[in-house]
């Protein structure tokens, strides 16, 4: 029994084959999405801009997250989309020539570290204890806030996103 469990219980133990294919399957999705993702800022404006802003990528780790297995495999899970996700939008980046700033590079690669952490916290969202709608409010405000800071101000896809979390976190 975990200190956790009164928040939310881990689902059925996976086999070790599933515990190696699902973080392998979810960084190949993270390898293909970074690609797709430097093409599309490549090649469109808008699309290319909101896959730029943080309240996407907090609605993708926070979906990968609350539908692990566990906390813990929450955190390899959302880890490897993320690496992966990064390793191939900076090749892709890299073969066509595209300009790019290596501190927004390491930037994106801290939170692909603090994913770790917070995909492990995020899983434990999805509970019934009143520490998960906590955690909850909690997300959507970082979503909120981090556009706010990072970019200015919040964008009709950050509300878009936000929206978005909200109904997966809240609904049961």
């Amino acid at each position: 029994m975990s200190l956790f469990d009164p928040i939310r219980k881990s689902g059925q133990p996976i086999t070790f084959s599933k515990a190696i294919i699902h973080p392998v399957l979810i960084s190949c999705l993270g390898l293909i999405t970074g690609v797709l993702i430097k093409l599309l800022d490549l090649y469109t404006t808008d699309i290319g801009n909101i896959f730029s802003q943080t309240s996407v990528w907090i609605f993708i780790c926070t979906l990968i997250s609350v539908s692990s297995n566990s906390a813990v495999r929450a955190s390899v899970n959302v880890f490897s989309f993320c690496m992966g996700m990064l390793v191939t939008y900076y090749i892709t980046a890299e073969m066509t020539a595209n300009v790019y700033s290596h501190s927004i590079a390491y930037g994106w690669t801290v939170f692909a570290f603090l994913c770790m952490p917070m995909g492990f916290c995020i899983w434990y969202a999805k509970g019934k204890h009143w520490l998960s709608r906590i955690i909850s409010i909690g997300i959507i405000l970082i979503m909120l806030v981090t556009s706010t800071v990072l970019f200015d101000k919040i964008r009709v896809s950050d509300i878009l996103f936000a929206v978005l979390t909200s109904m997966i976190l809240f609904k049961k």
